[in-house]
Order: C-alpha cells, then structure tokens, then sequence
C-alpha cells in the first residue's frame, strides 16, 4: 500500500471513531452524531490536513468539536 492509501484508512477510522464517541459523550445516535459531524468545521480540517489536527486522539478532536461548534449541538 502507498502513503496515499494509508493516510486516507487512517483518516476514515478517525472520522467513525470520532462520531462514535461524539454520539455516546452526547447522547445522540449515530446518525445525528454524522450529520453534526459532517457539517462542521473540523470535519473540513481533518479531511484537508490542516495544521495535523487528524494527528489528535478522536476523544480530543470529539470534545473540540463539542466546545467550538455550540451551535451544531444544540440543533
């Protein structure tokens, strides 16, 4: 497998294990968690790389989310 291929494995497992704990932290199901997830922010800067955040732990980049993207939870 090259670079490309395992980046974006890695990226995948991170998305779905930070939806995961996104819906158990909240509450949610899973669906609602992806939908919230997907629409926000860190979703865009975790699948363009930015600044190495997809280098965190999915319970870190979870909380983020929960503390900078209020309006997302509330819905």
């Amino acid at each position: 497998m090259d670079e490309e291929v395992l980046e974006r494995m890695y990226q995948e497992n991170l998305e779905e294990r930070i939806i995961i704990c996104l819906a158990e932290m909240n509450h949610f199901s899973y669906e609602k968690a992806m939908d919230i997830y997907y629409h926000s922010k860190l979703s865009d800067k975790i699948q363009s790389g930015l600044e190495g955040i997809q280098y965190l732990d999915h319970k870190v980049l979870a909380q983020i989310l929960v503390d900078t993207e209020k309006e997302l939870i509330k819905c």
